[in-house]
């Protein structure tokens, strides 16, 4: 099937769209599943974009613990892989699928350490400041374990929840040079590995007194 700017694909990524993807200096990457623990709730579907605005929603299966071609996009030492809130997608693409995701940026990391002048740090928000894009997030908590029938509305979520954060990353890059910051940003994302190790063998607070 021939990578356009949408797609839906079923367990892994085509070898073509696969050669596609891996072209790209920097990819984004979202994640739905049924819910906030990976030792619980699955995945059901794996969202990606590149710079080119083209955008894949990969449906996970129900007990599906490999997908080859994901894996490898997503383990290219050459490609990074940008994030909202890293740390849950990681684990979650680790513990379904044992994909260790890197290089990676986060860019509710780079928020909070940019944007220190707003406690809003969600991607609704961070769109919306530096896109001028208001996202629509009322499929967000919704029934993502059948994903053959998963609705319009719930694709055109999922679709817009990568389809910004390359921009994003990039005037995040700009805020975090201008203020300093950038090589402490990459120092936390390179920290990241470490820290969903310690969630999924769920340690709590082992750096506090």
């Amino acid at each position: 099937m021939e990578l356009q700017d949408f797609q839906v694909c079923d367990r892994d990524l085509s070898d073509t769209t696969l050669s596609h993807y891996l072209q790209a200096e920097a990819i984004a990457v979202d994640t739905e599943t049924m819910g906030l623990i990976p030792q619980r709730d699955r995945l059901c579907l794996v969202q990606l974009c590149n710079s080119q605005g083209q955008v894949t929603a990969l449906r996970i299966a129900k007990g599906q613990t490999t997908a080859p071609n994901l894996k490898k996009l997503l383990e290219a030492a050459n490609i990074v892989k940008v994030f909202h809130f890293a740390r849950f997608d990681i684990a979650t693409l680790r513990y379904n699928l044992g994909i260790h995701a890197n290089p990676v940026f986060c860019t509710k990391i780079a928020s909070k350490l940019a944007r220190t002048y707003t406690p809003r740090h969600g991607l609704k928000d961070v769109v919306l400041e530096l896109e001028q894009v208001e996202l629509d997030k009322s499929s967000q908590s919704s029934d993502w374990g059948n994903p053959t029938q998963l609705t319009e509305a719930q694709l055109s979520y999922a679709a817009n929840d990568v389809r910004y954060l390359l921009k994003v990353q990039q005037k995040l890059i700009v805020m975090l040079e201008r203020e300093e910051r950038l090589q402490l940003a990459q120092e936390c994302f390179q920290c990241l590995p470490t820290i969903v190790s310690l969630d999924l063998l769920q340690f709590k607070d082992i750096f506090e007194h």
